[in-house]
């Protein structure tokens, strides 16, 4: 019975994981200008589609492959899970859920390239991202490599999840270069508003929802009820980083920014991923608070140095992301540390923390540096951005040959704001 349960919860935490997609949709499409919605829109069903594939064919077997090493897994290619089971879960189970997992880091990629990256350059990234960036960084430290040797604690994926693509992003917004119009010559910046709040707060929304799978969803088994205690931390966390992020940006701004707040709430979401199996509900609450802030001075941060991140993957992913990997060593305690030891606020030293701050650096270094390599080959090749008419039409146009909102545009005359 105990089997049957735990394939149940499985199968619903993977699709909860998946449908995060559509969150993503409706946070990237509202994000971004209304001539691009429609695009934002395709490309990730679009290179979800090439995620499944790519991880069929070879990213399980290199994160769980038997014949791997500290370094890389290797084996169990083109697996077929009939009749296979992984402990007590489905095969089929166990892979669906670690494809949702990917399938999310890599649409946090795509956060770097908005507004102006080719299709083209979306489907070879896609194949090359699922198949030498993601797999690598999950071995380490989930299947079995050599962070996890050394204790690396990160319950749902704040590393190998969200730091993995905010650090692809990077490497695209550093070698795409900003949309025109969004810096001017004196180096300062100008607001290019997305065009749907609601949209925004609806995707954010979905995505709130669906963390529930994934991180409740990565005690893999029903047992005693323990992802509920998972669930309830993370809920803790979000509400904290939403509220955090609207009081700073409103004591700062005089404004209560909406669009702060949203990723507020992400950022409370993507700290207490790593975490949230291994802390106490009041340490959840402080690791969403300061998620909450240092997502806002994060944005400011990347705008002054001219980095253009219009979904904010590098603060609400990247940032946050290293955070709550970090703050296990802190607030990690004796009784929860399953993994690891206990952070340093219990007694445990600088050990743990050590360790997370070596996992931090080394995964996103790799993540960068791998990422970066393969999108320089790209664009001295095949080239990663449209061409400047391309970008000022909107990418609905140039490159699917249709509007997402066509009555609306051919009533502009087509014309949008660059």
């Amino acid at each position: 019975m105990e089997m049957q349960l735990n394939a149940i919860w499985m199968t619903l935490a993977a699709i909860l994981v998946i449908f995060m997609q559509g969150g993503f949709i409706l946070l990237e499409s509202g994000s971004t200008r209304m001539k691009n919605a429609g695009h934002v829109a395709g490309k990730t069903i679009f290179t979800f589609g090439i995620c499944t594939l790519v991880f069929w064919a070879v990213g399980w077997g290199l994160i769980y492959g038997g014949s791997g090493n500290a370094f890389i897994g290797w084996g169990d290619f083109f697996i077929d899970p009939y009749g296979q089971f992984d402990g007590a879960t489905p095969l089929g189970t166990s892979f669906l859920f670690q494809l949702a997992f990917a399938g999310i880091s890599l649409t946090i990629a795509w956060g770097g390239f908005a507004e102006r990256g080719k299709l083209a350059a979306y489907l070879i990234f896609s194949v090359l991202f699922t198949a030498l960036v993601y797999p690598i960084i999950a071995h380490w430290i989930w299947g079995g490599g050599w962070l996890s040797e050394h204790g690396k604690q990160d319950f749902a994926g704040s590393t190998v999840v969200h730091l993995t693509g905010a650090m692809a992003a990077l490497a695209a917004t550093i070698l795409l270069k900003p949309r025109i119009g969004k810096f001017n010559k004196d180096g300062s910046a100008n607001e290019i508003h997305g065009h749907n709040q609601v949209f925004t707060a609806l995707g954010v929304l979905i995505l709130w929802v669906g963390w529930f799978g994934f991180n409740a969803g990565s005690t893999l088994e029903v047992g005693d009820g323990f992802f509920g205690y998972v669930a309830f931390n993370t809920q803790l966390a979000a509400g904290a980083g939403a509220i955090a992020a609207l009081l700073i940006a409103w004591a700062v701004s005089g404004k209560a920014d909406v669009p702060t707040m949203l990723n507020g709430a992400l950022a409370g979401l993507v700290a207490i991923t790593a975490s949230c199996a291994f802390v106490t509900p009041w340490a959840s609450v402080v690791i969403g608070i300061i998620a909450g802030i240092i997502v806002v001075y994060s944005m400011k941060m990347f705008e002054k140095l001219k980095i253009d991140d219009p979904i904010y993957a590098l603060s609400v992913h990247g940032v946050a992301g290293v955070w709550g990997t970090i703050s296990t060593g802190f607030f990690a305690t004796d009784t929860l540390a399953s993994v690891g030891k206990k952070g340093l606020f219990y007694g445990g030293g600088f050990e743990q923390l050590g360790v997370q701050i070596m996992g931090v650096v080394t995964s996103g270094l790799f993540a960068f540096v791998v990422s970066f390599a393969i999108l320089y080959v790209m664009k001295k090749t095949i080239g990663l951005r449209v061409t400047e008419e391309q970008e000022i039409i909107g990418l609905d146009l140039s490159e699917h040959g249709s509007y997402g909102y066509p009555e609306q545009m051919k009533n502009s005359g087509g014309s949008q704001s660059v």
